[in-house]
């Protein structure tokens, strides 16, 4: 009997003049995780799309055990057994976990919810894959992790032979890793084939069994995971060869800038406590912690959004910020973790994200300057290489590396002294990463500021100069990044050895 359970045959979808997806062919097995990887914008969510009935394919054919499917909405993908778990939550937060896992899928008792009935089956489901979540809580009140493993069970939620995850853990600890591993281990001892997509290279070869590249919307290779590497991947996937990620400091960087903030006592009882640090002209000093150790409290502390006890100093003088206007007056720029909620206006062009932050400095007045704005969108497009149709683009219509260079270049139209990171290239493929870190270099080498969080911590090390390390709302140990393992760092930050305290 063949394993051989879904296959695509020269699948094409296009938008206009614009060939999203072009002749893609790929066979997905019983048993196995079948990644695709790409850039952003190479095709991946398109192709994601026309296998849960979202898009119709402009051309190309669906077969399921040799039998042609054809899906006219993501019922008829569902009801073929096609399970999809996007990566943007859809998750109603004034409902339970429960509520959220069943929505719209109810077990129903005299024509009304069975509520008694929903409750045990979310539990059944919860503990089956081993996700430590009471179904009976509501989703307001669970971190940004736990919301994604909710995510990933109402996906599961639904009878399925192919399962589909698309960048499950951009959310995820690697606590969570671990168990969103193990529910797909759980899955392909049940006879299911799993699509995965995701950016982060080291979790693709732990993971995946056969990998599928795509670039510029055309099928480029399918290799298995034991006959590849990660440079080989790297390669076909930028079309380039990629020696290093990490882009070294450049000769002329600001090495010996003079301190220009320092934090003493930063404290919100149960949020953060005694946060103490500085950071100099030209750094980048990095924070890293596990989920819920206070990283991006700090950070909202920090731009006005949270009330704090404490002394901030710029430049040596006192300074107490109240909110974001006082934050953006001082020189401090914040790039959140959440771009689509707080970084970006999804519906408008890249125009007006473009130029946002900087309306008020290029007016005449109180009247704006149309010619000086198109002059900062021209620009930012061109230095941060952001792929445009044109312009007047819905930003939300950009692949996720493109939308988070345009937050980046919103605030950098202020020229910040300070620049906060918070994970700046999470959901970000390894090319659009890279674009970013150079333009970090820049910033720095002009004696900019970076204060980045990042969850990978190949990254924390590699690109800051120096590491804080925070675990239980507070910072437990600074480190020089200068020949510093991962194994160390997870040490200070999961509290492993009383070394660490």
């Amino acid at each position: 009997m063949s394993n051989l359970l879904l296959e695509t045959h020269d699948l094409s979808k296009h938008f206009g003049e614009v060939k999203a997806v072009d002749g893609l062919s790929i066979k997905l097995h019983r048993r196995k995780v079948h990644t695709i990887l790409g850039e952003n914008g190479c095709g991946k969510s398109t192709t994601l799309k026309m296998l849960a009935g979202v898009h119709t394919p402009t051309r190309g054919h669906i077969k399921k055990e040799g039998v042609e499917l054809s899906f006219s909405s993501p019922l008829d993908s569902r009801a073929n057994g096609i399970a999809i778990i996007f990566q943007e939550l859809s998750l109603c937060n004034n409902l339970t976990v429960a509520e959220n896992i069943y929505a719209n899928n109810e077990p129903k008792r005299f024509g009304f919810i069975d509520d008694n009935k929903l409750n045990q089956m979310a539990k059944e489901l919860l503990s089956k894959y081993k996700i430590p979540i009471e179904s009976h809580v509501k989703v307001s009140e669970l971190s940004m992790a736990q919301r994604q493993l909710v995510e990933i069970a109402k996906g599961l939620s639904y009878p399925s032979e192919v399962v589909i995850f698309d960048e499950p853990t951009s959310s995820l600890s690697d606590s969570e890793v671990e168990i969103l591993f193990s529910i797909i281990e759980e899955l392909k001892s049940e006879d299911k084939a799993i699509v995965y997509v995701s950016h982060k290279m080291k979790e693709i070869m732990l993971i995946s069994d056969d990998i599928t590249v795509m670039r510029d919307g055309q099928y480029i290779d399918t290799v298995k995971k034991t006959e590849t590497t990660i440079n080989h991947l790297i390669t076909m996937m930028v079309g380039r060869e990629m020696n290093d990620i990490y882009p070294p400091k450049p000769d002329n960087a600001v090495t010996d800038g003079g301190e220009i903030l320092r934090v003493s006592g930063l404290t919100n009882p149960g949020v953060f406590d005694d946060i103490n640090f500085s950071i100099r002209s030209g750094e980048v000093l990095g924070f890293f912690g596990l989920v819920g150790s206070g990283r991006s409290e700090v950070m909202n502390a920090l731009f006005g959004m949270l009330p704090y006890s404490g002394n901030i100093k710029l430049s040596g003088k006192e300074i107490h910020i109240d909110s974001p206007h006082t934050a953006i007056s001082n020189g401090i720029a914040f790039v959140t973790e959440n771009r689509k909620e707080q970084g970006l206006v999804l519906d408008h062009s890249v125009h007006d994200n473009c130029n946002f932050i900087s309306y008020e400095t290029v007016a005449k007045g109180f009247i704006r300057n149309e010619a000086e704005e198109q002059r900062v969108t021209s620009d930012s497009i061109r230095k941060m290489n952001i792929k445009v149709h044109n312009a007047d683009q819905a930003v939300g219509s950009l692949s996720g590396g493109n939308q988070q260079k345009v937050v980046l270049a919103k605030w950098l139209e202020n020229r910040p002294d300070i620049l906060i990171l918070d994970e700046p290239t999470r959901g970000v493929d390894v090319g659009a990463k890279y674009e970013i870190y150079n333009i970090i270099r820049d910033l720095t080498a002009t004696g900019t500021a970076v204060i980045m969080v990042s969850s990978e911590l190949p990254e924390a090390i590699n690109m800051c100069d120096r590491l804080l390390v925070m675990r239980n709302k507070t910072i437990v140990k600074e480190l020089n990044t200068k020949d510093l393992s991962q194994d160390e760092v997870m040490v200070y930050a999961t509290g492993a050895s009383s070394n660490a305290e």
